[in-house]
């Protein structure tokens, strides 16, 4: 069985998370794909917008429901902080020996990959699959769909209260985001 990792901040997930993985499981890339959810990317600034862990992962469990060949990984939380990819790849592999697991990454992401922790080992035993991202062409993404949708996007929208948002994001998530008032007029997360 060969698994795909397709980690995010997934703050929050949205339709276009959901049909790349579909996609990647569809095209017989992977078995299946756990979308992995990451509590602080050493990449990113401003962690302090970023909703709680539990919160972001009820939201991926949401989105996931009833999707064949869709899982929701939790295991970075229970890792040491800042999360490191190859970390969390390595785990996955000494707690699932009989799975092959590969790396699901943007391409905007994999034009700074040397300044990922480790990046040799997980280019050699981790067989990245790199999808396409508007604005960053590179050579190693494959021919999947393009999603021109982002988190940030999606949460200007909620916060401006324009309907948009529920285009792009799954209905269940939306429900879950506004009975709670998720998100600020500024954008930025609610504590």
């Amino acid at each position: 069985m060969t698994v795909g990792i397709f980690g995010g901040s997934f703050n929050p997930v949205h339709n276009g998370h959901i049909a790349l993985a579909r996609a990647i499981v569809e095209r017989g890339l992977v078995d299946e794909v756990w979308l992995t959810l990451s509590p602080l990317n050493p990449l990113k600034s401003n962690p302090a917008d970023l909703l709680p862990d539990n919160t972001r992962l009820e939201m991926l469990r949401l989105a996931t429901e009833g999707i064949p060949g869709l899982r929701v990984c939790d295991i970075e939380l229970t890792m040491p902080r800042p999360s490191f990819t190859i970390n969390t790849l390595r785990e996955l592999s000494r707690r699932n020996p009989g799975i092959g697991f590969r790396l699901i990454i943007g391409a905007d992401n994999m034009l700074i990959f040397d300044r990922w922790k480790e990046h040799d080992e997980i280019l050699r035993d981790y067989a990245p699959i790199v999808y396409p991202r508007p604005g960053f062409p590179c050579p190693q993404a494959i021919d999947l769909p393009v999603h021109d949708v982002s988190s940030t996007l999606v949460r200007n929208l909620i916060a401006a209260g324009d309907e948009r948002a529920a285009t792009l994001i799954p209905a269940p998530v939306l429900n879950y985001i506004t009975s709670r008032g998720l998100y600020s007029t500024d954008g930025c997360a609610k504590r």
